[in-house]
């Protein structure tokens, strides 16, 4: 492939993944955790303020990178907010991941570049959660990154590749704790496929060997920047230690993982087959999983195509294998963690594609393996579009998980229409009584609402009789219907699966409602 051809080719798939990445972001409802890091984002919006967490939300890359984007919209406060602008974010970074793939040119083929691009851009785990307002994709992207800059470094240990890689592991640390699996497993990765090259006689590298000072300059950096974000700009220096200190409550939450627990095989079971009846859609990226074993066998052979110096191949498979394993053997389980891992494989398999072709000599056999292949693609591009446009609330969706479903909305729009008709409208009087897994991810919907309460417990809830709209979890229910009396007209609507809300209306502001509803 010459390089016009690939630039062309790559600028097409690209443009896909953009577009599958960034059209429709509001469709979806936004998921609890979605919400509670929109919540977050907004005190830094309005105020200016930030303060790392140590029992929850992750690290600050996700909000800082979403500021200037903001402002840049010219939304100013958290009720001016939509999913569309949050979600941007993770759903340009997501695409802008493939960028990343262009370091690797030096050590593997345009082909397996090009074929690695175009299966991350159709991956369905990989669309689904660029659309989510978390912080996994940004993440991909500072991990791709630092495979990057330490591969580029190996070939050529240079000060610039050094601190490129300290720049992205500090991003990668204020990304998300879970960051250390991957600094590991880049380590261990690394270790290996140097101590196997040697014993093959591969060269170290094309410039010489490391420097000590190269290593203090990108701790420095990593170092720098991850300080730079979890104290705030120096604001609140306590943060740094705050993130050392979490990992004891991310280990035991790891550890003790509840209803999250999975079997080891939870992650890749998910990739290779998933179906929950027998007329339910198959969903699978098995395409992916098998040129990733093919790029996995062939980074053992002899005469590769994927440069001088060490084996890039074995690099990603070491990689691959230790990130997976780690992820898996943890019992605690959400499926959007499976994305660090799953950009290994992609990579394997974008130069397992490559093998492939490599490995087959005639022209006929070349086209009907690409026939193959591209029949695997547009497979997961239909499940992609399925997956994001179709049934992204649907509980058979393998990559829906506690999601808020679409009848949440209805009660949304109940309420809103209820202020409609309220003479205090958006300053009516809103009560919640419920705990934080139902409470979620009602604080986003509600924002717009200047005054709206909310108690985990009936008993301690103050429910005055000007509250025009209670919100309750069913646990709530029994306590709430004895101190609402028959003065409230109750509805029911599901929050997620086997999840429903109870929505009381005081029964003066109901009768308003559907009198003005029975008048148009």
């Amino acid at each position: 492939m010459n390089k016009a051809a690939f630039r062309g080719f790559f600028l097409v798939v690209l443009a896909g993944a953009i577009v599958f990445r960034t059209a429709g972001l509001g469709l979806r409802p936004m998921h609890h955790d979605e919400a509670n890091q929109a919540v977050k984002f907004g005190a830094l919006l309005e105020k200016g303020e930030y303060r790392y967490d140590k029992d929850d939300h992750h690290g600050p890359s996700l909000y800082y990178l979403t500021l200037p984007l903001a402002k840049a919209a010219g939304r100013h406060t958290l009720a001016s907010l939509d999913e569309t602008v949050l979600r941007l974010v993770p759903a340009l970074f997501g695409a802008a991941t493939l960028l990343i793939l262009l370091l690797f040119l030096k050590s593997a083929s345009a082909g397996a570049v090009l074929a690695s691009g175009i299966l991350l851009a159709v991956s369905p785990a990989a669309v689904y959660y660029s659309r989510f307002y978390i912080q996994e994709t940004i993440l991909v992207f500072f991990i791709a990154a630092f495979l990057a800059s330490v591969w580029r470094y190996v070939l050529n240990p240079t000060w610039g590749w050094a601190a490129a890689a300290g720049l992205c592991a500090g991003m990668m640390y204020a990304t998300k704790e879970t960051s250390v699996i991957a600094f590991g497993a880049v380590a261990a990765g690394l270790v290996v496929t140097l101590v196997s090259g040697r014993k093959d006689g591969e060269a170290r590298g094309e410039h010489g060997g490391f420097k000590a000072w190269h290593l203090l300059l990108a701790l420095g950096a990593a170092l720098g920047v991850a300080g730079l974000l979890l104290t705030s700009f120096f604001s609140h220096p306590e943060g740094v230690l705050e993130s050392l200190l979490s990992f004891r409550i991310y280990i035991t939450r790891g550890s003790e993982a509840g209803w999250h627990g999975h079997p080891w095989h939870y992650y890749l079971k998910m990739l290779a087959f998933s179906r929950s009846g027998a007329s339910a859609p198959v969903w699978s990226e098995a395409v992916i999983l098998f040129l990733a074993l093919i790029g996995g066998i062939a980074a053992f052979g002899r005469g590769r195509a994927d440069g001088p110096g060490p084996s890039f191949p074995r690099f990603v498979l070491f990689y691959t294998v230790f990130s997976t394993a780690v992820y898996s053997l943890l019992p605690y389980k959400t499926p959007w963690n499976l994305l660090p891992f799953h950009l290994g494989i992609i990579l394997l398999a974008g130069m397992g594609s490559a093998r492939v072709f490599l490995a087959l000599r005639s022209n006929a056999l070349r086209a009907a393996a690409l026939t193959v292949i591209a029949a695997g693609v547009i497979h997961l591009g239909v499940q992609a579009y399925r997956a994001n446009f179709r049934d992204f609330a649907d509980p058979r969706n393998p990559y829906v998980y506690a999601q808020t479903g679409t009848d949440f909305l209805r009660l949304i729009k109940r309420v809103d229409d209820l202020a409609a008709v309220h003479p205090d409208h958006k300053e009516m009087l809103i009560e919640v009584v419920a705990g934080p897994y139902e409470t979620w991810p009602l604080p986003w919907y509600l924002r717009s609402f200047a005054k709206v309460g909310y108690w985990q417990d009936a008993d301690q809830a103050e429910i005055p009789k000007v509250a025009a709209v209670v919100i309750s979890s069913m646990d709530q229910e029994e306590k709430l219907q004895g101190r609402l009396g028959e003065g409230f007209h109750s509805e029911y609507y599901g929050l997620r699966p086997e999840v429903v809300l109870a929505l009381h209306v005081r029964n003066d502001l109901w009768e308003r409602y559907m009198t003005e509803k029975a008048g148009h």
